[in-house]
């Protein structure tokens, strides 16, 4: 159940698309509970018609039903016809969060140094490329609402060696170097681009990571709050990043992971 938004919800007339949301335990259903409970209108990309499906069933609750729009991140032709799609129903957008991202199982496992051509492509092309070919789709969106924002899903395994991680973990510093990138780019539209790095949670994409559950444990017990990351911490996060509380913010990796990326061991 969503809350009633309260007259100072942060998001009240905003618009909002989520990319990404698989099920109830991912990032991105998080963060679209955290935006409608903020008051904003949201959009949901899907890429298969069985998702969508679940998608309206899930969302009965919601005090205004989402826009369901498809988008294969893969397919340029995809991604342009969802900006179409958004310019024709809204206008406009007011922020975008990007939460796609997905690497070949085999590649999650044994050493980095025998990913496949095939692997990277797929891992870098999924999580990476896509985040530019959104910004540009989305570009006139934001325009047409005076500027906007877009956030990034991030992890740690970017900047440190995580095992099991691998070429996902590239593809993740790929991601963070796109965001300055497009922070620069969209900055003169009043666009800001930054990535949130969450600490481990436990969604469906990330049980496909050997030893996930001991890097549970270990956030739980190293970081220096002690405790571990749910949903609603990183829907918190990306909340802020989509207010106004966040105007001057762009081109940043903000952690939530309890603190657990300033520890040394």
């Amino acid at each position: 159940m969503v809350d009633e938004p309260g007259p100072r919800g942060l998001l009240v007339g905003r618009r909002a698309l989520v990319m990404g949301v698989a099920n109830k335990r991912s990032l991105a259903w998080g963060i679209a509970q955290a935006l409608v409970r903020e008051g904003a209108e949201v959009a949901l990309s899907y890429r298969r018609e069985r998702v969508r499906e679940h998608l309206s069933q899930w969302v009965r609750d919601w005090p205004t039903p989402p826009l369901l729009v498809p988008c294969d991140v893969m397919d340029d032709g995809s991604v342009a016809e969802m900006g179409a799609t958004l310019a024709r129903e809204w206008g406009g957008v007011d922020a975008v969060v990007h939460s796609i991202a997905h690497a070949q199982p085999g590649d999650l496992a044994g050493r980095f140094v025998d990913t496949s051509r095939a692997g990277w492509q797929v891992a870098t092309e999924t999580s990476a490329y896509s985040l530019a070919l959104v910004a540009r789709a989305c570009l006139p969106l934001w325009e047409a609402r005076g500027g906007g924002s877009l956030t990034a899903m991030s992890y740690i395994g970017a900047d440190r060696v995580v095992p099991n991680y691998n070429v996902m973990g590239v593809a993740k510093a790929a991601l963070e170097s796109a965001v300055r990138y497009l922070a620069s780019d969209l900055g003169p539209s009043q666009v800001r681009v930054n990535a949130i790095s969450a600490g481990p949670v436990k969604t469906l994409a990330a049980t496909g990571v050997q030893g996930f559950s001991e890097l549970l444990h270990q956030i739980a017990e190293r970081s220096p709050l002690q405790s571990g990351i749910t949903i609603e911490d990183v829907g918190s996060a990306a909340v802020f990043l989509a207010s106004d509380w966040a105007r001057r913010i762009t081109g940043q990796v903000l952690f939530v992971d309890a603190g657990y990326h300033v520890t040394g061991v």
